[in-house]
């Protein structure tokens, strides 16, 4: 006989179903049982009243929301419901909220969250300059990049960093001709010479883990190369081979250049005060000149398959989050989560890699 007491707290998950085959479900749900919560998994085209009593709501609705703002009527609807159930149930918890979520789907507006960071100025910490092309008119274009202080080579993105494959199909251009390939909207962003070393920083409430991927070599200006096409897990993923990635023998003299980690720790700081969000992850890339850190994306919700015990960090967060929503007469609405992310133990940021030498990775892998 099973004299198991019931749990009083839930925890509401959504993700993809291509996401939640890789996730270790097991591993997760006996991990929110071991911290006093209940694991549902959330279907969104089911009213979620009808599914049970959602405390906490976990959710990767990237793609959704970024489908929904482009005008898609299906994920419209989606979104809209998921809205609507929060709108009348107040006291659930979300992580993370949507209003916050919505910022770092767009690739401009979080650049520009990064460059107007006054703080990051006198540390060495910068976003490479980028310019918005709502045109492919060339010579229009061109005007901007001299008025933003854009210079070549620069990587040509999409504007929507979620919601479709094209949102990760990026092209490196050497010249003023290679501009026409540019598809608007798009925002262009100055090449960092970084000799082909990644460092990829997870975040999970006030832990953190950071590891080296392989990148792009160093690119120079030139008028007779044309434009390189290169999808970022083709190039930056832990077992990538790709001939980009190969530095040039007159680059192989270079002196490795040595990642700060007070200045991960500002970024997380900054980037959990100005966005709001317990759950990301961002790349930075050090200028092989300079040693200035450079922070060339962010993404929400990562992959987290090489963060040490990550369900129990991930539950710890999310008590965290519980402990301050009760403190605050049990609601978190989304100017509080704000604040509960950007103070939240901040003083104290965990490099969970120094702190589990011994550690085994669970299944959490959440997206490509």
């Amino acid at each position: 006989m099973n004299n198991r007491m019931p749990l009083e707290k839930s925890i509401g998950i959504w993700i993809s179903d291509k996401k939640s085959h890789k996730l270790n479900w097991k591993e997760l749900t006996d991990t929110c049982h071991a911290h006093g919560f209940n694991l549902i998994k959330l279907v969104l085209e089911r009213p979620f009243e009808d599914q049970g009593r959602i405390d906490v709501f976990l959710h990767k609705l990237t793609d959704i929301i970024a489908a929904a703002d482009q005008g898609d009527v299906k994920a419209s609807n989606k979104i809209r419901r998921v809205e609507q159930y929060l709108s009348n149930n107040p006291n659930v918890i979300t992580i993370d909220p949507l209003e916050n979520v919505r910022i770092l789907i767009n690739r401009y507006r979080y650049y520009t969250i990064l460059q107007e960071e006054i703080s990051f100025q006198c540390q060495g910490i910068f976003t490479p300059a980028f310019a918005k092309f709502s045109t492919n008119n060339i010579e229009q274009n061109m005007e901007i990049m001299r008025q933003r202080g854009v210079r070549f080579p620069v990587i040509c993105k999409p504007t929507i960093a979620h919601g479709s494959k094209s949102a990760h199909e990026m092209v490196l251009i050497f010249n003023e001709r290679g501009l026409q390939v540019c598809k608007a909207p798009c925002v262009v962003q100055s090449f960092v010479n970084h000799n082909a070393v990644l460092h990829k920083v997870f975040v999970v409430g006030n832990r953190y883990n950071i590891c080296e991927r392989p990148s792009l070599k160093n690119f120079y200006a030139s008028d007779d190369l044309e434009p390189i096409y290169f999808r970022t897990g083709e190039v930056c993923k832990a077992d990538s081979q790709s001939t980009l990635s190969i530095l040039d023998p007159h680059d192989k003299a270079e002196i490795k250049m040595t990642l700060n980690e007070d200045k991960i720790k500002s970024i997380i700081r900054v980037l959990r005060k100005k966005i709001g969000l317990n759950l990301l992850g961002f790349d930075v890339v050090i200028d092989n000149t300079t040693g200035n850190h450079a922070v060339i994306d962010i993404n929400l919700f990562p992959s987290y398959d090489v963060f040490p015990n990550i369900f129990e960090h991930l539950l710890e967060c999310i008590n965290d989050i519980v402990s301050t929503s009760k403190s605050n007469n049990g609601t978190l609405d989304g100017k509080l989560a704000d604040s509960v992310a950007g103070n939240n133990k901040l003083n104290g940021l965990i490099n969970v890699s120094e702190t589990h030498a011994n550690y085994k990775v669970l299944g959490m892998n959440i997206i490509n």
